[in-house]
């Protein structure tokens, strides 16, 4: 597909980046000619310096015949109204970011009048997924499927883990919840894992179930922290806001520490029932004074990466239950475990999903509807979940006798609400949802999962 995209900034080159990657035409425009030139000497794909609301800089980037067209630079207006021009000369879809909470209740509306094929809040983004893992603290990071009802959940192993040392069989075995071991990282190495796989200390396992069977599961293996109800947060960003706000409606307690008075005062005016104090989070002394010792949960959203990773690795040293950590540039993705980080939330990359996943369902085929999409283990690896349509190849087959590839893990069938941990003799049916794991990233319908298909 032609794809443009507007802005070449963080989440913009994020998504150039991957798009190119999956054989796409992409053309970036960005006024900033220094910014043009790093993105050139990384990646496969043509630049164009200059303005995106200027007409003649659109028309040079081929916005005319563009498949999709993406609005990502800093500015929400910018976004709105070079997707807006992009609408009217001709390209078939646009995506804007738009981030200012003045325009969170309009979003709808801004869609729907501008005609925009999707509107991205990626601090709205962020904020449900720390939320999310609020509620689930044993976790890592918790992705869901199928409308809530299966959730993916991360989470470390430690020494005392009674899963190590164990097989995925004798585990299969050992405990009677319905429940599949997806996919682990181990060191660098990712696997998507065979029964016979013996784990290890220090392995990261990603776990498919629904939400009670993977309660009761961490019971089971002691991993089960106890719910957090109170939070303090560093920051009081967009991001901050929208948390906030969604903690409030669940009764835990947020209390925000941010060392600029006029965000104090907007997030005040905002949110006047929240506890926001005026200091320096990177003060240890403050910390201390405001109750670091006695809070559940801990999440670092300044505008510093740098400083995030010091709180949080602070937070770590006071044994905080749940500690998330913010982190802006690529630069530190690497060195998480290093760091001993729990929960690493990265807007880009959240942001940089949601459209890759929109881009996906356009490439769909007549056998599937994409719904979900997933880059877990530092987007090694992707989870997808589909909606199985009339006229499927390989529905009403058993799964046995399919040759599925073999980076592919079939990991949950959602059949009129029963979640179904799937075996050879299953097979999928029109109007399942069945959630897949693999490490290709190059599946954009059911059908793909196996070698071949008369299609």
């Amino acid at each position: 597909m032609r794809i443009v995209v507007i802005g070449g900034g963080k989440v913009g080159k994020k998504i150039s980046e991957q798009l190119s990657q999956e054989a796409h035409d992409v053309t970036v425009i960005e006024k900033n000619l220094e910014v043009i030139n790093k993105i050139n000497s990384h990646q496969d794909v043509a630049c164009i310096c200059g303005d995106a609301i200027d007409y003649e800089v659109q028309k040079e980037a081929g916005i005319e015949s563009a498949d999709l067209v993406i609005g990502c630079t800093s500015s929400d207006e910018t976004n709105m109204f070079s997707c807006l021009f992009a609408k009217k000369f001709g390209a078939k879809n646009t995506i804007a970011r738009v981030r200012n909470p003045a325009y969170y209740n309009q979003l709808n509306y801004i869609r729907d009048e501008l005609g925009l094929s999707m509107v991205i809040n990626p601090e709205f983004v962020a904020a449900n997924e720390i939320s999310r893992i609020i509620r689930f603290p044993s976790a890592i990071k918790v992705e869901t499927f199928a409308k809530g009802k299966v959730e993916l959940l991360e989470f470390k192993l430690y020494k005392e883990s009674p899963l190590v040392g164990k097989s995925l069989y004798e585990i299969r075995n050992s405990f009677n919840v319905k429940f599949l071991i997806c996919a682990l990282q181990r060191n660098s190495e990712v696997i998507i894992p065979k029964g016979n796989i013996i784990l290890q200390e220090g392995d990261k396992l990603n776990i498919a179930a629904s939400h009670e069977n993977l309660e009761i599961f961490l019971k089971k293996i002691g991993g089960l922290k106890r719910k957090i109800r109170t939070v303090m947060v560093i920051g009081a960003g967009k991001i901050t806001y929208y948390l906030c706000k969604t903690l409030q409606n669940i009764n835990i307690k947020v209390k925000v520490i941010e060392k600029d008075m006029n965000a104090c005062n907007r997030l005040v005016e905002l949110l006047p029932d929240i506890d926001v104090i005026h200091g320096d989070g990177t003060d240890k002394q403050l910390l201390e004074e405001e109750g670091i010792d006695d809070v559940d949960a801990f999440v670092s959203l300044t505008g510093m990466d740098e400083e995030n990773i010091i709180l949080s690795m602070f937070a770590n040293s006071k044994n905080v239950s749940k500690v998330i950590t913010k982190l802006s540039q690529s630069t530190f993705e690497n060195l998480t475990d290093s760091f001993n980080l729990d929960t690493v939330i990265s807007p880009k990359d959240l942001t940089s999903n949601i459209i890759l996943r929109y881009v996906k369902g356009m490439n769909n085929s007549m056998g599937s509807k994409l719904n979900c999409l997933y880059r877990i283990i530092n987007d090694r690896v992707e989870v997808l979940e589909f909606t199985v349509v009339k006229g499927c190849k390989i529905a009403d087959i058993p799964l046995a006798q399919l040759k599925i590839r073999n980076d592919i893990l079939v990991a949950c069938i959602v059949r009129e609400g029963k979640i179904i941990i799937p075996e050879g003799n299953d097979y999928i049916s029109e109007g399942d949802n069945i959630i897949i794991v693999t490490s290709s990233l190059n599946i954009s319908d059911v059908e793909d999962i196996v070698v071949s298909v008369d299609k």
